[in-house]
């Protein structure tokens, strides 16, 4: 018999379950998808009970694909997309459909509280901005316009709490996605009923469960789940943590060399330090799996569900037969010399890092303009925005020697030297292809004894695939069009209050 560690994945749409041996190799993959609602402008949702059964199926697809049995899986965890909100009854049942970080519902309390100095007065504690995805803000929204919601509800989970909590039947609020939640005191490493109250919040304090860390065993899988997956009744589940530090963890972040750039539905741009950050013009410090390290964070939702958008939308009409669409898209940005055509997008679909009602559009286009320009624009756009984000970053620290990448972005070769380009720095790619599995095998790793850290455990499991390394005769050529993205922010900043 073998031993095996098992991550689960949780984003927005997708679940991905993936099977690791004790030398980090893939051994197999299962996904199962889940639907996004949007029942009005801003909301983005899914059903809780789908999400649930996505994990299900992909659990007992990954055991089936490696054709062992459930009971070589010595330790399992999950990770989750952080913020957003998932409201369970007692029994696990949703009191309300749960809310990706993306949902902008909670736009109202932003404002509110960057006017009136409540965010001033929580960050010391949150050591993080306001926006409008956080459990803050769509608890604030569903305390004024749905209270009964919340008067049947008993947790309040975090994604890959709920998913745990089905899979143990045991309730923990995990402290790393905790801690960029804005739910926690963060400094003190504790829930605080003050700093609640100082967001009208103070209600829901004994809805939040018990605090455990990453590498802590956190339940095990219930007689009712082995049936249902494939699993053992007993297998020990760990805390895990949010996508963020999985897929840092899952690049090998475990000193304070090296940065990591996530590029998916959020623009992610983090380091890990000895010292927490604490700044108003800083997106997020939060609590890093690993004992006694931050994690330094520059983010937003600005990446590549931009590219996503424009694929399933502008796109449509394109019969692909049995060509992936990311294959036709990178052919389709090659077919564009590097030299400047014009075009800039914007990527803030579905939201900002200039202004809280920033929109997203192409600006420079003219009639000898085809899809190809508009698709060289999306991939520059996107990176533009993580450089933003970089830039930030770069206040507190130095340069880094190399930037690790995650994400989907990572399978694009194109993409990944575009990366290197613009921001004039090595881009290092690992030979894992499901990075947030990975990093939240790992923490299955370190809790069950696998390996006697974090830092063990990425050592054996993480390895580079290949790196780009930045061309310098593109340097000056993307600096003008990094200025031009810039240029056309400023000058459109007066107008989007307006819309």
């Amino acid at each position: 018999m073998g031993k095996y560690l098992l991550g689960l994945d949780n984003g927005g749409t997708m679940i991905k379950a993936a099977l690791y041996d004790l030398k980090g190799n893939e051994v197999a993959i299962s996904s199962s998808k889940t639907a996004m609602y949007q029942p009005e402008p801003g909301f983005t949702e899914r059903d809780v009970e789908e999400m649930w059964q996505a994990n299900v199926k992909a659990i007992k697809g990954v055991i089936a694909k490696a054709g062992i049995n459930g009971s070589e899986i010595i330790g399992l965890s999950a990770t989750g997309h952080g913020n957003g909100l998932y409201l369970v009854r007692a029994d696990g049942s949703q009191t309300t459909n749960g809310m990706i970080s993306t949902d902008v519902r909670g736009r109202e309390y932003v404002i509110k509280w960057q006017k009136d100095g409540t965010h001033d007065k929580i960050l010391p504690k949150t050591m993080q901005s306001v926006f409008a995805g956080q459990p803050t803000t769509l608890l604030r929204w569903f305390m004024d316009h749905k209270p009964e919601v919340l008067e049947e509800t008993r947790w309040i989970f975090m994604c890959k709490d709920y998913i745990r909590f089905r899979l143990t039947g045991e309730a923990y609020g995990e402290i790393a996605d905790m801690s960029g939640s804005s739910l926690m005191n963060v400094r003190d490493v504790k829930y605080d009923r003050d700093l609640l109250k100082d967001m009208g919040l103070e209600s829901i304090y004994d809805k939040l469960p018990p605090l455990r860390y990453s590498g802590e065993v956190c339940g095990t899988i219930t007689k009712e789940v082995a049936e249902l997956t494939g699993l053992s009744e007993g297998t020990p589940v760990a805390g895990g943590c949010m996508d963020i530090h999985a897929s840092a963890m899952a690049v090998g972040i475990t000193d304070e060399d090296k940065m990591c750039v996530v590029a998916g539905t959020w623009s992610i741009n983090e380091y890990i330090s000895k010292k927490p950050v604490v700044d108003k013009d800083l997106f997020m410090t939060s609590i890093y799996p690993i004992p006694g390290y931050w994690m330094i964070l520059e983010g937003s939702p600005t990446s590549a569900s931009n590219l996503e958008w424009f694929l399933t939308e502008i796109l449509r009409d394109i019969d692909l037969k049995e060509q992936d669409v990311y294959e036709y898209s990178n052919h389709c940005v090659n077919c564009v010399a590097d030299e400047d055509c014009g075009v800039v997008f914007l990527p803030f679909l579905y939201a900002s890092n200039v202004n809280i009602n920033a929109k997203a559009c192409f600006v420079g286009l003219s009639s000898y303009h085809n899809r190809d320009n508009m698709l060289r624009a999306v991939y520059e756009g996107i990176v533009f925005s993580h450089k933003y984000h970089i830039e930030k970053l770069l206040k507190y620290r130095s340069a880094p020697k190399s930037i690790r990448i995650a994400g989907g972005v990572a399978k694009s070769r194109v993409w990944v030297q575009m990366f290197a380009d613009i921001l004039k720095v090595p881009i290092e790619v690992t030979e894992c292809t499901e990075l947030g599995a990975l990093g939240a095998a790992i923490c299955a790793g370190v809790a069950t004894g696998a390996y006697e850290s974090f830092k063990a455990a990425s050592d054996v499991m993480v390895e580079i695939a290949f790196t780009a390394v930045p061309d310098p005769t593109k340097q000056a050529l993307y600096e003008k069009k990094y200025n031009r993205y810039l240029k056309v922010i400023n000058a459109l900043d007066g107008i989007w209050d307006e819309y």
